[in-house]
């Protein structure tokens, strides 16, 4: 079997510790070009890889050799580049948030569709195994009826991985259009709709720049959602966890809690109502911290759909419905109203 030739555009920090580690771990791929508006940056990984630089994007994608690309650069960029290389011809893996509007996703699905390539959005959370377990339980109503959730993802904030520190476009809204939610609450929204088996239909949002002082993105954000069969939980996603990271999920079922990633060890317990417990030891989420994104099963699930001819394991479709309820938090917040979808 020939090896898929991949491009990676971007090749800052989520490039440099989960895409191009991952792609080099896959037997059935071979880095063939990066691209990065810094010309430095671009020659570093080139040469780490044996791969060739560009500093320009649409000539990468003009490459008839390159297979399937990456996107891995500034929100803002996400759909104009993953559109050029779907028309391109190359499959694409596209990172999150996928696009900073609903008719910019919806034009990405629409060049997937056209051009019979993939696309896929790089939200890794529903791959973790902890994740994929709970998944089957609720499907098998081991917590029989859900009434609530509540979730969180935070941390210190990109500047202490960002290729550029605190000068990293992550705090730029030109650049990045939107803050924590958009880097880590689309995450859960895409986890939480991944466990639940549930669109959102409502949304009330409170969202903040309270800790990045040169940000004029969100630094901090407490969403309430509601879904079709009126689960209702909280989504918390922020910058300012200034000590230990939480990625926690908790679910209540009248039958148990189930408690996600919430314990250094078990990453997945459930506390019957009767007083059993039942850990699971799955292993914790990856972190983008340098060693730390080794094998998210992003890269792999990538990989195979394009290989063994398969739907695209998180669709353009499946990146928008995420994306959604966080662009629904923002106008949550900019009406003081609870948001339909």
């Amino acid at each position: 079997m020939r090896q898929l030739k991949i491009g990676v555009i971007g090749c800052g920090s989520i490039a440099k510790h989960r895409h191009l580690i991952e792609y080099a771990q896959n037997e059935q791929v071979e880095i063939v070009a990066v691209c990065d508006i810094v010309k430095e940056r671009a020659a570093e990984i080139a040469t780490l890889y044996k791969a060739k630089a560009y500093t320009n994007y649409e000539e990468l994608i003009a490459n008839k050799e390159i297979d399937a690309v990456s996107v891995c650069t500034p929100n803002y960029l996400h759909a104009p580049m993953t559109i050029a290389a779907l028309k391109a011809g190359k499959h694409v893996l596209c990172e999150k948030p996928m696009a900073t509007s609903k008719a910019e996703a919806e034009d990405m699905i629409q060049a997937a569709k056209a051009s019979g390539k993939k696309l896929m959005i790089a939200h890794n959370q529903r791959f973790v195994p902890a994740h994929q377990k709970a998944r089957q339980f609720i499907e098998q109503g081991e917590l029989g009826k859900i009434y609530s959730f509540r979730s969180a993802f935070g941390h210190g904030g990109p500047e202490g991985w960002s290729a550029d520190g605190t000068d990293s476009w992550f705090f730029k809204k030109e650049e990045a259009f939107i803050g924590a939610l958009g880097d880590l609450g689309v995450h859960k929204t895409d986890l939480l709709r991944f466990l639940l088996d549930e669109e959102f239909v409502e949304v009330g949002a409170f969202v903040e720049t309270s800790s990045k002082k040169k940000a004029d993105v969100d630094d901090t954000a407490v969403c309430v959602l509601k879904s079709q069969s009126g689960i209702i939980g909280t989504l918390a996603a922020s910058w300012s966890y200034v000590s230990q990271e939480d990625n926690a999920t908790v679910i209540y079922g009248e039958k148990g809690i189930m408690r996600l990633l919430d314990d250094p060890v078990d990453s997945l317990v459930i506390q019957y109502q009767n007083g059993e417990v039942a850990k699971y030891e799955l292993g914790q989420i990856q972190t983008n911290e340098a060693g730390g994104q080794t094998s998210s099963g992003v890269i792999d699930r990538f990989i195979s759909s394009i290989m063994n001819q398969q739907e695209s394991p998180v669709s353009g479709v499946e990146g928008l419905r995420s994306l959604q309820v966080v662009l629904a938090a923002l106008e949550s917040q900019e009406t003081s109203k609870i948001i339909k979808i």
